[in-house]
């Protein structure tokens, strides 16, 4: 359906910089896909809302050692007619949510 070109560059780039600070090799860190068990549930302590909670998620996990497996899904992207929300400030929100779970608040 609809893959905006700056979204999607933005979604690697986002990716690129998680990976160099958890040292893992995921293909989308914004894929907002997750399962995992009641354990790693339990020792989790999630603070961020909106495009924190993938960055903050991916570090607290990479530093608890976690094993984390990526599966193929289908995304079908929206228009923002049809309620995509995502801005450009949304990107630079998640950058300093992965500078900042990854360098200061290691909680």
């Amino acid at each position: 359906r609809v893959l905006f070109f700056w979204h999607y560059v933005g979604n690697k780039l986002l990716t690129t910089i998680s990976n160099m600070f958890t040292d893992l090799n995921l293909s989308d860190m914004e894929t907002c896909y997750k399962v995992f068990t009641r354990e790693v549930k339990e020792k989790l302590r999630i603070t961020s809302k909106r495009f924190g909670f993938e960055p903050e998620f991916t570090a607290r996990v990479a530093r608890m050692g976690v094993r984390i497996y990526e599966v193929p899904i289908s995304y079908h992207g929206r228009t923002y007619a049809e309620g995509k929300k995502i801005g450009w400030k949304d990107g630079f929100e998640a950058i300093w949510c992965i500078l900042k779970y990854n360098l200061w608040d290691r909680g």
